[in-house]
């Protein structure tokens, strides 16, 4: 559901991802906090990005988020296990195992399927799975031991609006589905 505000002109910040489990958030959280990182990424915010679309028209939402929903319908059981910790020159990550291939394989089919429809044009590097748990400007070059979680399931997958904030992004779910076998 689109937001009241939003009008047919709009344009929408949009992304499909995994949604995390309350108790594997619950973990991140205090994960983040012990681990001291600099600029964590709200509890709210923890997710696992399948397809970035960035500034899309409104009108392309309906799209996407049948898109997603075709993708989710075949996924197969996905499971996920956080295996280490990594930063780029501005963001920290935990790099999670994808034990199936099964989010791999539900990234892939979101992106081809996004592709068709004329709304997203996919990265030329492979997807990496990964939830983004800190934000800088200087890399601080921590080396954290990847959360004490073990092996989860996403709850769900959704597409988001990502508003740019002077705080920083606030992430809106706007359509959220259920996964192959739930």
């Amino acid at each position: 559901m689109i937001a009241a505000s939003v009008e047919a002109g709009d344009r929408l910040r949009l992304f499909c991802a995994l949604r995390l489990p309350d108790d594997v958030l619950d973990r991140l959280v205090a994960w983040q906090g012990e681990h001291g990182l600099a600029r964590a990424v709200p509890r709210r915010n923890l997710h696992l990005t399948l397809a970035f679309l960035g500034s899309r028209p409104a009108h392309e939402l309906g799209v996407v988020a049948d898109e997603l929903a075709g993708a989710a319908r075949a996924a197969g059981p996905i499971m996920l296990e956080p295996v280490r910790y990594r930063e780029t020159r501005s963001v920290g990550m935990v790099v999670l195992a994808d034990e199936t291939g099964a989010a791999t394989a539900l990234a892939d089919d979101l992106g081809a399927r996004l592709e068709r429809a004329g709304v997203y044009r996919r990265e030329q590097r492979p997807w990496l799975p990964h939830v983004t748990v800190s934000r800088f400007r200087e890399r601080p070059r921590l080396a954290p031991p990847p959360p004490p979680i073990g092996a989860f399931s996403p709850s769900d997958a959704a597409v988001y609006s990502s508003v740019l904030r002077p705080g920083g992004a606030e992430y809106e779910a706007l359509e959220s589905v259920a996964l192959g076998g739930r």
